[in-house]
């Protein structure tokens, strides 16, 4: 396969597989190396392309098992105070979207289980069909419907909450 077209071919779905790497790693700086990492096992492996099906689950399905082998890894520690830092340079900038409902929805994403945060990224955000979801995260469909069902019903309890508070 010519880089003319594995581009072509892997180019479409490059911010779906960086945000679903920035769901589950937090810092955009990591979540821009697993991307990169993810592209080149990509290419190192672009002459068994054709065999897959959908490429792109197949691409997602890499990203995460990448990430959740990197917080896995001795450097999670690292990663972790990564994060914190992170997430304290940007508290302020995350206060202020906060009064934008989607940034809160994603806010209130982030205190989901892991599973369901996956889950909700990959179908409400990400718009892939159940089967291609229970196939990325190796789960039955109904599996995926029942999570999915769980974490939309803890977004919609904790939005009414937010902005019901204060109000008699």
């Amino acid at each position: 396969m010519r880089q003319e077209e594995f581009i072509a071919i892997v180019l479409p779905f490059k911010d779906k597989l960086y945000r679903l790497a920035k769901r589950l790693l937090v810092s955009s700086e990591e979540a821009e190396d697993a991307v990169q990492e993810v592209y080149l096992k990509l290419w190192k492996g672009r002459e068994t392309m054709g065999k897959y099906k959908n490429v792109e689950a197949f691409a997602m399905t890499m990203t995460k098992n990448y990430c959740l082998d990197r917080l896995k890894s001795k450097q999670a520690s690292n990663l972790k105070i990564v994060h914190s830092n992170y997430q304290n340079r940007e508290n302020m900038e995350r206060q202020v979207e906060a009064n934008d409902g989607v940034s809160l929805v994603f806010k209130i994403m982030e205190t989901l289980p892991p599973q369901q945060k996956m889950i909700l990224q990959l179908r409400d955000v990400e718009q892939f069909e159940f089967a291609e979801i229970a196939e990325m995260l190796d789960m039955n469909e109904t599996a995926i419907r029942v999570n999915l069902s769980r974490a939309r019903k803890a977004v919609r309890e904790q939005l009414i909450k937010n902005y019901n508070y204060g109000v008699s």
